[in-house]
């Protein structure tokens, strides 16, 4: 029945079912759009939302913190009105507030110190009114020190959307930095006590690049340079410079200027080194040294070496010079004559040992039983020998030389040798005599003592010994004759006035008149003296014991 009331119906009005057909196919479709729209809208919120999440995050991720004054977009004329604050979470960790994320401006202010909370002050004011950026360092009442950076956010329409302080922790940065400025203040001292060191130094110190110009030099270096030119000695010392750098070794050389009107030595040097640590690039360092008084003493010293040698080579010893090297270095006529050497042969065989060699084959040398070790022994004594050393060389053929061995100025030895064989003999021969004489004076039964012009006892006999038991080590010593009067002393321990018998019996002995006289000793011995004055001046003095009183 329904059907066929709406079938009626429909075929009573089809227009008028059309007409609603249309009308609710076209609610259809506006609803359609209108839900795709909604999705759209949806969709663009959610990442309109992420965006902003995101952004946030970004900022809570930085390691500044920061506080932010945010401006309502409908905000025209009104600065102030509608103004909100946000702090960051890094802040609120960084002061360590207690308010976090709620804390407001002046809260952060009271982490500072009074003057500096001001200045922060005054400069947010000018930022919020004016958009004056500024960036200041502060100090934190907990010590930890900040960096804070006011910037205005704008959009491109010019609208203000915030004013942002940001706070960057610098305190690690800080210590660094007050390290740093440490190290640069003590490097810079270094540098200045250097400069000092090089600039008093009392003659020119120059340094030299790889490609030989001067890089720099001390205060002395400029009282050295001619007016017009800015090196001292010109290329001379140029040329030096690049010897020592293409050798990479120090050299030296003895330059001549004049200084004031005067003329001067001065000895330069210039010792190189790796510019910058590059092993390829030599540069050089140059020092010039007034050695003027130096070279007037070596200038004396060569006259007189010179006048010396003429000496030696003019004296009848033969004189000798062996250097440090043991080459022979100056020799005189006697030294030729004295070893029977060739005229060429000092120049053939010009060291120690070759002239040893040569002594030895021809049996000049003393006999020894192991020639290399005295050879060897004769080398050592070039460095041995610091003083003056005398020694006596009996040489085969019966000769006895008289050598002297003395340090060279120059290093080496300098040898003299004497000829000594006749003196030698003339003193055995005076020591025979002498010898001789004793044993005729111990031959004679009288006490005999022989004073020499000097007075002090020369000689005397066993007879003496025996008379007055004298002490022959004290006799050995040449004591005079009133010292050996004292040892005789207890002989005349009955004498009461032993001051005066002493004087009366050295003027009989060395008055020229005396004739005898007698002593009479305690022990009651008689002992005859007599005294007699011998040609060379010599006093003899006789003694002879009598019978007993």
């Amino acid at each position: 029945m329904n059907s066929s009331l709406l079938s009626d119906m429909f075929f009573a009005a089809p227009e008028l079912w059309y007409s609603v057909f249309a009308v609710f196919l076209v609610l259809i479709l506006w609803s359609a759009t209108i839900y795709v729209r909604l999705l759209q809208e949806k969709r663009k919120n959610y990442f309109i939302r992420r965006d902003r999440d995101r952004y946030e995050e970004t900022l809570y991720a930085s390691r500044d913190g920061y506080f932010a004054f945010i401006y309502p977009d409908d905000r025209v004329n009104d600065m102030v009105s509608g103004v909100s604050e946000r702090c960051s979470r890094r802040l609120a960790v960084l002061l360590n507030l207690s308010g976090g994320v709620e804390t407001s401006f002046a809260e952060v202010l009271r982490g500072f110190y009074k003057d500096d909370a001001d200045k922060i002050d005054k400069y947010v004011t000018l930022l919020k009114e004016d958009g004056v950026s500024f960036e200041d360092r502060f100090d934190l009442k907990n010590g930890r020190k900040l960096v804070l950076n006011g910037v205005r956010i704008s959009g491109m329409d010019g609208s203000v959307y915030s004013d942002i302080v940001w706070f960057r922790d610098i305190s690690y940065i800080a210590v660094k930095i007050d390290a740093l400025q440490k190290e640069k203040k003590e490097a810079q001292r270094r540098e200045q006590d250097l400069k000092d060191l090089v600039d008093n130094l009392p003659y020119p110190v120059w340094m030299r690049l790889p490609a030989s110009e001067i890089k720099i030099t001390n205060r002395k270096y400029w009282d050295y340079v001619n007016s017009g030119s800015s090196e001292i000695g010109g290329g001379e010392i140029k040329k030096l410079s690049a010897q020592a750098r293409d050798a990479n070794k120090v050299r030296q050389k003895n330059i001549y200027l004049n200084q004031n009107g005067e003329h001067r030595c001065f000895e330069v040097t210039e010792t190189p080194f790796h510019y910058e640590q590059d092993l390829d690039r030599i540069a050089t360092v140059g020092t010039m040294v007034d050695i003027s008084n130096l070279d007037n003493l070596r200038r004396n010293l060569k006259q007189n070496q010179n006048a010396h040698l003429e000496i030696l080579a003019s004296l009848g010893t033969a004189i000798s010079v062996f250097d440090a090297d043991y080459k022979l270095v100056f020799y005189n006529q006697a030294f030729v004559l004295l070893w029977q050497l060739d005229e060429s042969w000092p120049e053939e065989h010009s060291t120690y040992g070759a002239f040893l060699d040569y002594l030895r084959e021809h049996r000049l040398l003393p006999e020894v039983p192991d020639y290399p070790h005295f050879r060897s022994e004769e080398h050592k004594m070039f460095t041995a020998v610091t003083a003056p050393k005398e020694d006596l060389l009996h040489l085969p053929d019966g000769r006895s030389l008289r050598r002297i061995r003395a340090p060279h100025l120059k290093g080496g030895l300098i040898f003299a040798f004497e000829d000594i064989t006749d003196r030698l003999t003339a003193r055995r021969d005076y020591n025979a005599l002498m010898n001789v004489q004793q044993e005729i004076l111990n031959n004679i039964e009288e006490a005999v003592l022989i004073f020499a012009s000097n007075g002090r006892l020369q000689f005397y006999n066993q007879a003496y010994v025996n008379l007055w038991d004298a002490d022959e080590v004290m006799l050995q010593k040449e004591p005079s004759f009133a010292e050996i009067l004292e040892t005789q002393k207890i002989f005349f321990n009955r004498v009461s006035d032993w001051e005066e018998l002493k004087r009366d019996i050295l003027n009989h002995i060395f008055s020229s008149t005396t004739e005898a006289f007698s002593l009479n000793r305690g022990d009651g011995v008689r002992v005859e003296c007599f005294s007699s004055l011998l040609s060379n001046e010599s006093i003899m003095v006789l003694m002879n014991k009598s019978s007993s009183i």
